[in-house]
């Protein structure tokens, strides 16, 4: 069964029961922004048997230079050859989970279908839903697999630049979801860049938004009904989901992708690299149609 969004725990214990080439590439994509090196830690303490760990600056993200956002894509092709070299060839069902509702393995969920594969999909509650239903942790890494055959295809997904989006302050063609929390989208509380504020124009959709009480993806219905009153009637394919990196973005594009409205873009220098061109648009307190 191919799985393109989520699976779910009893989803995936099936298919982690099944012959071993039939088995999911299991992705550990636990992180930290505060410490970079906590992932790999909790990792090593436990984590759902057969996954290896991926770190989101390492292998998710290129260096950055200062005007490219905290956590710039790689190159396509570095991105394939990382991916091939954990053991993935085209038809391998890849699944990623973490430790914080989904916000890190939507990233690695997102960079798969850049690189064209549709078989990628996040565990619905991650470790903690994991563990919620008596599963086991192991700290013993699994056995290695043989370098596989993935390649680059056609993408599944779209990108806008800073260009396309400081054009658009003119058009408003497109309606720009901020990721972030409130306060950081407002221009209060920044801790983590060097500027506080917003798009102009654009819209907060909190990531943390996406999830029920349990942690896990709200249903379909009900994620569609929320974004139907955010977009205002606009199509998928006018949206651009960003954030502070262009990770918790991702979020929101896996939500939209699971309430049936596919097409909608990354920008995924996000707000790190937007507050640091020197002629871009800032502005702070809540959106343009939420003021009084």
């Amino acid at each position: 069964m191919t799985y393109t969004t989520l699976i779910s725990v009893a989803e995936l214990t099936t298919a982690l029961d099944a012959p071993a080439a039939d088995q999911p590439l299991l992705l550990d994509c636990g992180f930290e922004l505060g410490d970079p090196a906590a992932g790999r830690r909790a990792y090593d303490t436990g984590h759902i048997p057969g996954a290896v760990y991926v770190h989101l600056e390492d292998t998710l993200s290129a260096p950055k230079t200062g005007r490219n956002g905290r956590h710039p894509l790689p190159p396509r092709e570095t991105f394939m050859q990382a991916i091939a070299a954990l053991g993935a060839d085209d038809d391998t069902q890849i699944v990623a989970y973490d430790n914080a509702g989904g916000m890190y393995a939507a990233r690695l969920w997102w960079m798969l279908r850049w690189a064209g594969h549709a078989k990628a999909a996040v565990l619905d509650g991650g470790v903690a839903g994991w563990l919620a239903t008596g599963k086991p942790l192991t700290h013993q890494e699994p056995a290695t697999r043989s370098r596989g055959s993935f390649s680059l295809r056609s993408s599944l997904v779209s990108t806008v630049d800073y260009e396309a989006l400081r054009h658009n302050l003119q058009t408003r063609h497109l309606l720009v979801l901020d990721a972030r929390a409130p306060d950081r989208f407002r221009g209060e509380n920044e801790t983590i860049d060097p500027i506080g504020g917003h798009i102009p124009g654009a819209r907060n959709r909190l990531f943390r938004d996406n999830l029920a009480a349990d942690g896990c993806f709200k249903p379909a219905v009900r994620l569609r009904a929320e974004f139907d009153a955010i977009r205002n009637g606009r199509a998928a394919h006018d949206l651009v989901s960003q954030c502070g990196s262009g990770v918790t973005a991702c979020h929101n594009l896996l939500a939209l992708e699971i309430a049936g409205l596919s097409g909608a873009a990354l920008y995924p220098g996000s707000w790190s690299e937007w507050c640091t061109q020197p002629d871009a648009a800032i502005v702070t307190g809540a959106a343009d149609d939420e003021l009084p």
